[in-house]
Protein backbone atom coordinates (compact mmCIF):
# COMPACT_ATOMS: atom_id res chain seq x y z
CA UNK A 1 0.00 0.00 0.00
CA UNK A 2 1.35 3.15 -1.40
CA UNK A 3 1.18 6.51 1.27
CA UNK A 4 1.22 8.44 -1.62
CA UNK A 5 -1.47 11.24 -1.98
CA UNK A 6 -2.47 12.12 -5.41
CA UNK A 7 -3.96 15.34 -6.31
CA UNK A 8 -6.94 15.36 -8.19
CA UNK A 9 -8.35 18.66 -10.10
CA UNK A 10 -12.37 18.59 -11.23
CA UNK A 11 -12.98 21.23 -13.70
CA UNK A 12 -15.76 23.17 -14.73
CA UNK A 13 -17.08 26.73 -16.85
CA UNK A 14 -18.20 28.50 -13.58
CA UNK A 15 -16.92 27.09 -10.51
CA UNK A 16 -19.76 27.29 -8.45
CA UNK A 17 -21.70 23.86 -8.54
CA UNK A 18 -20.19 20.42 -10.02
CA UNK A 19 -16.81 21.02 -9.45
CA UNK A 20 -16.92 22.21 -5.83
CA UNK A 21 -19.54 19.90 -4.79
CA UNK A 22 -16.84 16.69 -6.48
CA UNK A 23 -13.86 18.32 -4.64
CA UNK A 24 -15.72 18.09 -1.15
CA UNK A 25 -17.03 14.63 -2.05
CA UNK A 26 -13.38 13.34 -2.94
CA UNK A 27 -11.72 15.45 -0.14
CA UNK A 28 -14.09 13.25 2.38
CA UNK A 29 -13.89 9.90 0.83
CA UNK A 30 -10.71 9.81 -0.45
CA UNK A 31 -9.24 11.69 2.43
CA UNK A 32 -5.45 10.46 3.12
CA UNK A 33 -4.90 9.18 -0.08
CA UNK A 34 -6.31 12.21 -2.02
CA UNK A 35 -6.71 15.84 -2.04
CA UNK A 36 -8.59 17.58 -4.11
CA UNK A 37 -9.37 20.79 -5.77
CA UNK A 38 -11.70 23.13 -8.01
CA UNK A 39 -11.72 25.49 -10.99
CA UNK A 40 -13.55 26.99 -13.71
CA UNK A 41 -12.61 28.32 -17.13
CA UNK A 42 -15.09 31.08 -16.65
CA UNK A 43 -15.24 31.16 -12.69
CA UNK A 44 -18.85 32.88 -11.64
CA UNK A 45 -16.74 34.77 -8.51
CA UNK A 46 -19.43 33.15 -6.53
CA UNK A 47 -20.34 29.64 -5.32
CA UNK A 48 -24.13 29.08 -5.57
CA UNK A 49 -25.85 28.93 -2.77
CA UNK A 50 -27.80 25.67 -3.33
CA UNK A 51 -24.12 24.33 -3.60
CA UNK A 52 -23.14 26.06 -0.06
CA UNK A 53 -26.25 24.73 1.71
CA UNK A 54 -26.32 21.45 0.08
CA UNK A 55 -22.89 20.60 1.34
CA UNK A 56 -23.50 22.55 5.09
CA UNK A 57 -26.48 19.87 5.22
CA UNK A 58 -24.74 16.88 4.76
CA UNK A 59 -21.95 18.04 7.65
CA UNK A 60 -19.63 19.10 5.15
CA UNK A 61 -16.90 22.31 6.53
CA UNK A 62 -17.84 24.60 3.34
CA UNK A 63 -14.73 26.78 4.10
CA UNK A 64 -13.06 25.45 1.14
CA UNK A 65 -15.62 26.19 -1.42
CA UNK A 66 -14.90 29.68 -3.36
CA UNK A 67 -15.24 29.99 -7.31
CA UNK A 68 -11.78 30.30 -9.15
CA UNK A 69 -9.89 30.08 -12.29
CA UNK A 70 -8.01 26.92 -13.61
CA UNK A 71 -4.98 29.25 -14.51
CA UNK A 72 -4.06 29.13 -10.28
CA UNK A 73 -3.08 25.24 -10.76
CA UNK A 74 -1.64 25.62 -14.91
CA UNK A 75 1.55 27.34 -12.97
CA UNK A 76 5.15 25.88 -12.00
CA UNK A 77 4.11 26.27 -8.16
CA UNK A 78 0.70 25.15 -8.34
CA UNK A 79 0.27 21.51 -6.72
CA UNK A 80 1.05 18.66 -9.31
CA UNK A 81 -2.22 17.16 -10.29
CA UNK A 82 -2.11 13.21 -11.21
CA UNK A 83 -5.80 13.57 -12.57
CA UNK A 84 -7.95 16.18 -14.02
CA UNK A 85 -11.45 15.77 -14.17
CA UNK A 86 -14.42 17.69 -16.33
CA UNK A 87 -17.60 17.60 -14.96
CA UNK A 88 -19.81 19.51 -17.34
CA UNK A 89 -19.85 19.62 -21.02
CA UNK A 90 -18.90 22.67 -21.53
CA UNK A 91 -15.01 22.22 -19.88
CA UNK A 92 -14.77 19.22 -21.70
CA UNK A 93 -14.87 20.97 -25.32
CA UNK A 94 -12.83 23.86 -24.33
CA UNK A 95 -8.86 24.09 -25.00
CA UNK A 96 -7.40 23.26 -21.19
CA UNK A 97 -3.98 24.85 -19.89
CA UNK A 98 -0.86 22.17 -20.37
CA UNK A 99 -1.00 21.08 -16.61
CA UNK A 100 2.17 20.30 -15.21
CA UNK A 101 3.37 16.95 -15.04
CA UNK A 102 0.85 15.17 -17.55
CA UNK A 103 -2.12 14.34 -15.43
CA UNK A 104 -4.39 11.41 -16.42
CA UNK A 105 -7.76 13.21 -17.54
CA UNK A 106 -11.59 12.18 -17.81
CA UNK A 107 -14.74 13.24 -18.82
CA UNK A 108 -17.38 13.05 -15.66
CA UNK A 109 -20.10 15.38 -17.55
CA UNK A 110 -23.05 15.56 -15.13
CA UNK A 111 -26.46 18.13 -16.04
CA UNK A 112 -25.67 21.27 -14.44
CA UNK A 113 -28.08 21.96 -11.07
CA UNK A 114 -27.50 25.55 -11.31
CA UNK A 115 -29.56 25.27 -14.72
CA UNK A 116 -32.72 23.55 -13.16
CA UNK A 117 -35.74 25.40 -13.57
CA UNK A 118 -38.91 25.11 -11.90
CA UNK A 119 -39.87 25.10 -7.81
CA UNK A 120 -37.85 25.77 -4.78
CA UNK A 121 -37.41 21.92 -4.28
CA UNK A 122 -37.03 20.74 -7.92
CA UNK A 123 -34.20 23.03 -8.28
CA UNK A 124 -32.88 21.49 -4.96
CA UNK A 125 -33.36 18.38 -6.48
CA UNK A 126 -31.20 18.30 -9.24
CA UNK A 127 -28.14 19.48 -6.19
CA UNK A 128 -29.45 16.31 -4.63
CA UNK A 129 -29.43 14.56 -8.08
CA UNK A 130 -25.72 15.71 -9.25
CA UNK A 131 -24.35 15.03 -5.36
CA UNK A 132 -25.77 11.36 -6.10
CA UNK A 133 -23.74 11.01 -9.20
CA UNK A 134 -21.06 12.15 -8.69
CA UNK A 135 -20.81 10.80 -5.53
CA UNK A 136 -21.12 7.21 -7.05
CA UNK A 137 -18.47 7.99 -9.06
CA UNK A 138 -15.87 9.10 -6.78
CA UNK A 139 -16.81 5.99 -4.84
CA UNK A 140 -15.78 3.81 -7.49
CA UNK A 141 -12.92 6.62 -8.39
CA UNK A 142 -11.53 5.85 -4.60
CA UNK A 143 -11.66 2.12 -4.47
CA UNK A 144 -9.76 1.60 -7.87
CA UNK A 145 -6.68 0.14 -7.11
CA UNK A 146 -4.17 2.65 -8.32
CA UNK A 147 -0.83 1.02 -7.91
CA UNK A 148 -1.80 -2.63 -9.54
CA UNK A 149 -2.94 -0.97 -12.62
CA UNK A 150 -0.98 0.35 -15.58
CA UNK A 151 -1.70 3.40 -17.25
CA UNK A 152 -4.05 2.27 -20.03
CA UNK A 153 -5.98 0.14 -17.78
CA UNK A 154 -6.42 3.01 -15.64
CA UNK A 155 -7.21 5.30 -18.27
CA UNK A 156 -10.23 2.92 -19.52
CA UNK A 157 -11.41 2.57 -16.25
CA UNK A 158 -11.30 6.01 -15.44
CA UNK A 159 -13.39 6.91 -18.81
CA UNK A 160 -15.94 4.20 -17.95
CA UNK A 161 -16.64 5.99 -14.82
CA UNK A 162 -17.34 8.73 -16.86
CA UNK A 163 -19.60 7.21 -19.70
CA UNK A 164 -21.74 5.06 -16.41
CA UNK A 165 -24.44 7.86 -15.66
CA UNK A 166 -26.43 5.99 -12.26
CA UNK A 167 -29.56 5.94 -12.96
CA UNK A 168 -31.74 8.81 -11.35
CA UNK A 169 -33.46 7.59 -8.15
Amino acid sequence: MSDRVYNVLFLCTGNSARSIIAEAILNRLGQGKFKAFSAGSQPKGTVHPYTLQLLKTLNYDTSFARSKNWDEFAVPEAPKMDYVFTVCDNAANEACPVWPGQPMTAHWGVPDPAAAEGTEAEKHFAFDDVYRMLSNRISIFTSLPMTSLDKMALQQRLDEIGRNIPKAG
